[in-house]
Order: structure tokens, then C-alpha cells, then sequence
């Protein structure tokens, strides 16, 4: 019987776009869905919204409904993976508090400022450090109790933890990411071009957050002439005393300079380069309109929505669910089905983008069908871009080797290499902040010698 389970089901509203798209799938509404989670409140939510989801999706198909199942705590998490055909990743470990905190809390008192910190920087590091063990214990019981299942995994830093699990276990595995399927559109959005989705060409690949739309076209005429004059109009404007500022000038100032549109947004991307956030020019914040310590206010945010809105998603009985953009139902549907279907996957790079390194995790068109996920050769980026991309590349290798060996020194190493923070401290300031954030995290994170 086809299963999928879903680790940190108490994600509740994510849990709802992915296994709702499930139950809107006819290869996959008759499935078996296991939820798996540490917190038994969210666990239960999750499991009272998908049992109203699974009867009114499946009310008047005349066919048979998924079985949904509950699994609380780490005891109970082989018996959610076994036998399990798909496997979705949502796991925070350490959550807001006390982790989140930590990671921008301690690096604020070096002066070293953050806006999202989940993937790059300090804060992307150790959670990375925290994460992969966690994952590594998972792949080691899915190697016993699922070994042919498919790994889909969401959660960041993306490119840290997928090349974990692709390094140090047999799981088949592949990161997803919610930023390609809506890159093209938001930047012909942000600069008022109206294009139709049928006469819409791009290609994009790189890494994880920082991918590059290499081509957007329309019925083949390059629309990137007519979208930098307007981007670069766009952001002079709002740079200029007095000027209104908008949510993308990071990445139009990165278009600008370096000739290529960037698949995440501009408070991620402020963070992976050492232009942007400065001690000594506390001016470019206002001017780039850079929302530092923007994910703290999220969780905030959205710790009070869930809230206010909980009865709604939970104890509605007629909730209702629209199919979304995300991946995971159209790849699931496509190894059952075998009916080809092409995503951006992200992938050990094995060269497919061959100005790379090999051991890279690489976000690039797969094609799926019964045989898996299969990265497309990309082929090599434009020098400028591949450069960029290496400084973040190097940061998740020694991450992804510190978190497989428990080395202290790889930590140090990787830290030295990001981008942001060596370019506000020195050597020893780097090495004290990891110290301090080591011994802050605590218990949570496993022991580097």
C-alpha cells in the first residue's frame, strides 16, 4: 500500500499544502498518512485537520478515503516510517525558542546582524549542526524500515542538511524549495511587465536560494533588456533621498551588478554577501530597505497567527483545501503514475553544473518519473555567478563534513568562510562567537571535538 509520512507534522498549514495536494491527487488520496511529531498539542491538531480534510476532499469521489495515523515522539518514529513509500521533512529542531533566539541573540552581541540567518551565516550553521544528527537518525530507520522510500525534504539550511544525507546515508533524497516556481513571475511583477503564462520561457539553476534565472524569454524574444532598464529605473528611484522603497532591491542591485536575476528574496540574499550589512554603513539599511532580525518577527508573528487561526484550519468541518505550487504532490504522483513531470530539485551536482564543485548541493531541473529524480545537466554558469555561488558552496561543505564528523575545527572553518561574517570580524572574533554559540545551544547541539 502506498504510504507517506509526514515528519513535523505539527506544521499544521505546511502539512495541509502538502498532504492536501496529496488527497486532491487521485494516484495518491487512497494512500495511508502517517504524521509524526515531538509535540503531542500539534501533533493532534494536525491529525483533526487532515482527518476533516481526507472526508470532505473525499466525500463524493465514490472511492475510498487515505487512513491517517498519529505517531508521538522518537519512539514512535520508525513505526511511522516503516514501510513508507514517500517521506516529507519539515523538522525545526530546536524550534523559535530556544534555538532561532540563540542564533541571532548571540552573534547580535558581535555586532553581526542578521535578517533570516536558516541557511547562511552563523545562524545557518549551527543550525545545520543541529539539524543533520537529527536527520542522520532518521535516514539510519528509514535505511531499516523504508529503504526504498524517497526522502523529500524541506527543511533549511537546504543545501546543508540534503548533502548530509546524500553524503552519509543510502536514503534517496532530494531538497525542495518553495522560491523557483515563482522567480520569474515575481520579477516581471516587480517591474510591471505582463506576460502570459502560455508565452513564458526561463531556465534556472544553482544552488539553493541563490539560483540564477540564466534566460527569460517571451515566444522566444529576451524580455532581460527591457526588465533591467526597468529594475535598474525602479531601484534608482527608490534609492534617491525620499524615495519609496519596495521589498526586492537586493536583488535588483544584484541583477544590476552582476547580470542575473536570483531566485530568493532580497532579506535572504542581504545575508550570503558582505555587501549589504555593515557596522560602518548603518546608512545602507535604510537605503536597501534591509529588515534585519526579520525572521524572529515572523516566528512572533507567526506563533500569534496560529492562534487566532487555529479553529479555523482545525475545527472547521467543512475545510476545504486548493491544490498549490509545491512539488511534493506532483513528484509522488509522478513515480507512481510514471507520467514524466519536471521539477527543480536539489541534488549532489555530480557535474551537472560543471563550473561547480562536485560535491555540491546544486538546485536544478530533475525529471521524474518511475525511476526517481534525475538532475538534467545544466551546464556551467556564467563565471560571476558560479563565483558567488562558491562562497556559499564552501560554507556548506565544511558544515556538512563538521555535522557528519563532529570535527570543532570545521565549524571554526566554515565560519571563517562565510561571507558576511568575515567580513565584519576577524579570526578570533569568529572563533569566540562559535564557542559562545556552542556552549549556548547546549544539549541540543551534539558534541564537536
Amino acid at each position: 500500500m502506498l504510504k507517506i509520512t509526514f515528519l513535523g507534522a505539527g506544521s499544521t498549514v505546511f502539512a495541509k499544502n502538502i498532504l492536501g495536494d496529496a488527497l486532491l491527487t487521485p494516484s495518491l488520496r487512497e494512500a495511508e498518512i502517517a504524521l509524526y511529531d515531538i509535540d503531542a498539542g500539534r501533533l493532534e491538531d494536525s491529525f483533526l485537520m487532515m482527518n476533516t480534510l481526507n472526508a470532505t476532499i473525499n466525500s463524493d469521489r465514490g472511492r475510498g478515503r487515505a487512513r491517517v495515523t498519529k505517531h508521538l515522539g522518537v519512539a514512535a518514529r520508525k513505526e511511522a516510517l516503516r514501510g513508507a513509500t514517500f517521506v516529507v521533512n519539515a523538522v525545526q529542531v530546536g524550534g523559535y525558542e530556544p534555538s532561532t533566539a540563540i542564533d541571532f541573540d548571540i552573534p547580535k552581541k558581535y555586532g553581526l546582524r542578521q535578517t533570516i540567518a536558516d541557511t547562511l551565516g552563523i545562524g545557518g550553521i549551527f543550525r545545520g549542526l543541529r539539524t543533520v544528527p537529527v536527520m542522520m537518525d532518521i535516514a539510519r530507520e528509514m535505511e531499516e524500515a523504508c529503504p526504498e522510500a524517497w526522502l523529500l525534504n524541506y527543511t533549511n539550511p537546504m543545501a546543508i542538511v540534503t548533502g548530509g544525507l546524500l553524503r552519509g546515508s543510502s536514503v534517496k533524497t532530494v531538497g525542495l524549495c518553495h522560491s523557483v516556481q515563482v522567480c520569474a513571475r515575481t520579477l516581471l511583477e516587480d517591474v510591471g511587465l505582463e506576460v502570459s503564462e502560455a508565452d513564458l520561457n526561463w531556465k534556472i539553476a544553482g544552488i539553493n536560494h541563490m539560483a540564477w534565472l540564466l534566460e527569460i524569454s517571451e515566444r522566444g524574444r529576451d524580455l532581460y533588456p527591457e526588465i533591467k532598464k526597468s529594475a535598474a529605473a525602479l531601484n534608482a528611484a527608490a534609492r534617491a533621498p525620499g524615495g519609496t522603497k519596495h521589498g526586492d532591491m537586493i536583488r535588483l542591485e544584484i541583477m544590476r551588478h552582476f547580470g542575473y536575476y536570483i531566485t530568493e528574496s532580497s532579506e535572504h540574499n542581504a545575508e550570503y554577501t558582505p555587501y549589504w550589512i555593515k557596522r560602518d554603513r548603518p546608512d545602507l539599511i535604510e537605503e536597501f530597505n534591509i529588515p534585519l532580525d526579520e525572521y524572529p518577527r515572523r516566528c512572533v508573528k507567526q506563533i500569534a497567527d496560529w492562534r487566532q487561526r487555529r479553529d479555523a484550519i482545525v475545527s472547521a468541518p467543512s475545510l476545504t483545501h486548493e491544490k498549490t505550487h509545491e512539488f511534493g504532490s506532483f513528484i509522488m504522483d509522478a513515480m507512481v503514475t510514471g507520467t514524466p513531470y519536471r521539477i527543480h530539485g536539489n541534488v549532489l551536482n555530480r557535474g551537472l553544473i560543471p563550473n561547480l564543485n562536485a560535491d555540491a548541493v546544486v538546485e536544478v531541473p530533475c525529471l521524474v518519473d518511475r525511476n526517481g529524480i534525475q538532475g538534467c545537466y545544466a551546464g556551467p554558469l556564467p563565471t560571476q555567478c558560479a563565483a558567488l555561488n562558491m562562497t556559499s558552496v564552501n560554507v556548506h561543505l565544511l558544515a556538512v563534513e563538521a555535522a557528519l564528523t563532529g570535527k570543532r575545527d570545521l565549524v571554526y572553518q566554515a565560519a571563517f568562510l562565510d561571507p558576511h561574517a568575515s567580513a565584519e570580524l576577524t579570526l578570533d572574533q569568529i572563533r569566540s562567537l562559535c564557542d559562545d554559540m556552542f556552549e549556548a545551544h547546549g544539549n541540543i547541539m551534539p558534541e564537536f571535538k
